[in-house]
């Protein structure tokens, strides 16, 4: 079977929301004002003044309800609407993350004098789900790297560590005798992966401050594995030697490695991976089916780091 590509599409015709096609035009046309100039204006709105950057693609953007209304976030509910729902209580502001374990230098950061010290960027990548659906979101955000490289990792750091925030009274997920998921949620990564120019934390999509129910304040997104890695909300980053306990693979070890690499030759337990369901593209259920490309369509990026790994074990 044929690999799906899609045409060529020109991103003026992509975009499927007034605010990112309004803050494209602003920026254009006040170029010459200076970053400066225009960042005051657009923060006044909620919008995040980012650099356009080549890590983007010629498929068509999902269309800003669906990325921002179907989403999976269990500290605030098991359904897809129900971060939306359910998470204007949560406040992301003030916001602080710890950066410790097996660095030089360690740091607390506060959220918004991070962001200010980076150079935000737009990243427009492929999201796909375990559960076999997928989205083209566009982020902004900054290299993960970019904050590593100021705690100075020791050479004994191999993982990087993360954990959401526990914040019950908050987050009505968290509430209850009876939990999905033991709090908090937990990730990791190697440290070359932390470290690959692909990995960003985000702090926005479509221009805007990231909303609550996407990760607010800051989340990570590692675009070649399954989306459940991207964890949000992020309090805490440690540097260990060894690799960290991550949620969804103590959970459910059979079922969620600890690596999730996108692969469509590796099924879950319960379905193939082979194809996924894209969103808002229409259709007879309201998504295409495609196939799924190997590293999410990044093997050429990434597929070096895992070369020497059996793939159908380290899943």
């Amino acid at each position: 079977m044929a690999v799906y590509r899609p045409p060529h599409i020109p991103s003026s015709e992509i975009t499927p929301k007034d605010v990112w096609l309004n803050r494209r035009s602003i920026l254009k046309s006040a170029a010459a004002l200076g970053a400066t100039t225009l960042a005051g204006p657009l923060a006044a709105c909620g919008q995040e003044a980012a650099t356009t950057t080549s890590y983007t693609t010629d498929e068509p953007v999902t269309p800003y309800q669906d990325v921002t209304g179907y989403n999976n976030f269990y500290e605030f509910g098991l359904q897809k609407t129900d971060p939306a729902r359910h998470s204007g209580d949560f406040n992301p502001r003030p916001w602080t993350i710890e950066v410790d374990g097996l660095v030089n230098n360690p740091r607390t950061f506060d959220i918004d004098d991070l962001i200010a010290s980076q150079t935000i960027e737009e990243r427009i990548y492929r999201m796909r789900c375990v559960e076999a659906w997928s989205m083209v979101i566009p982020w902004n955000g900054f290299p993960l790297s970019a904050l590593l490289n100021q705690v100075e990792p020791l050479s004994s750091a191999k993982y990087v560590a993360f954990e959401t925030v526990v914040r019950p009274e908050e987050m009505p997920g968290q509430r209850g005798f009876f939990q999905p998921l033991p709090w908090p949620y937990r990730e990791g990564l190697r440290l070359d992966e932390a470290m690959h120019p692909l990995t960003i934390l985000s702090t926005g999509v479509f221009g805007e401050t990231l909303p609550n129910q996407n990760g607010a304040p800051v989340r990570l997104v590692v675009p070649w594995k399954y989306g459940f890695k991207g964890i949000k909300s992020i309090v805490k980053i440690t540097l260990t030697e060894q690799e960290p306990p991550s949620t969804w693979n103590v959970s459910a070890p059979s079922e969620y490695g600890f690596y999730a690499n996108v692969n469509p030759n590796v099924p879950h337990p319960r379905w193939s991976q082979a194809t996924e369901r894209r969103i808002g593209t229409g259709g007879f259920f309201g998504a295409d089916r495609r196939e799924t490309l190997m590293f999410n369509g990044y093997a050429d990026e990434v597929a070096d780091m895992y070369a020497d790994m059996d793939l159908t074990r380290y899943f």
